[in-house]
């Protein structure tokens, strides 16, 4: 895939709104921000409110269900498969577990909720977590060759 084939304006809009819709949702329809991994580690916890579990294991679902979903009405997939190997999958997520149990939340909590409510916080994350991407990528395409 080729530059000019990674640009789709109409798919980011149309998913970036939707990102927007869903956060403000949660934000004022359960006063709950849309922190993913927080998301993730609160349903999976054996200790959480019954009342709390439904709602984020609806959110989960809707997180794996909505490309299925697209895929559907397009007649084609949303995203594209990694060849990535699984191995590296792994330990960058691992790594990215590890980042967000640091900064007291992940990408979706500070770079989508938290940097919209302006907090001082979740802009520095979000500066951090940008920085360390741009390197990782540079490292890895540039200089390792992966």
């Amino acid at each position: 895939m080729s530059i000019s084939d990674a640009f789709t304006p109409v798919e980011g809009l149309v998913g970036g709104a939707l990102i927007g819709a869903s956060v403000w949702v949660l934000l004022f329809g359960l006063g709950r921000v849309a922190g993913v991994s927080g998301i993730l580690s609160m349903a999976l916890r054996p200790s959480t409110p019954g009342a709390e579990r439904p709602w984020r294991l609806a959110f989960l679902v809707g997180l794996v269900l909505g490309p299925v979903a697209v895929g559907a009405v397009w007649g084609r997939a949303p995203i594209q498969p990694s060849t990535t190997s699984w191995i590296l999958l792994i330990v960058a997520g691992a790594i990215v577990g590890l980042g967000t149990g640091l900064a007291n939340g992940c990408t979706s909590g500070h770079g989508v909720c938290g940097v919209a409510r302006l907090s001082p916080r979740s802009l520095a994350a979000t500066g951090v977590f940008m920085a360390a991407g741009f390197l990782t990528a540079t490292v890895f395409r540039h200089l390792l060759g992966f």
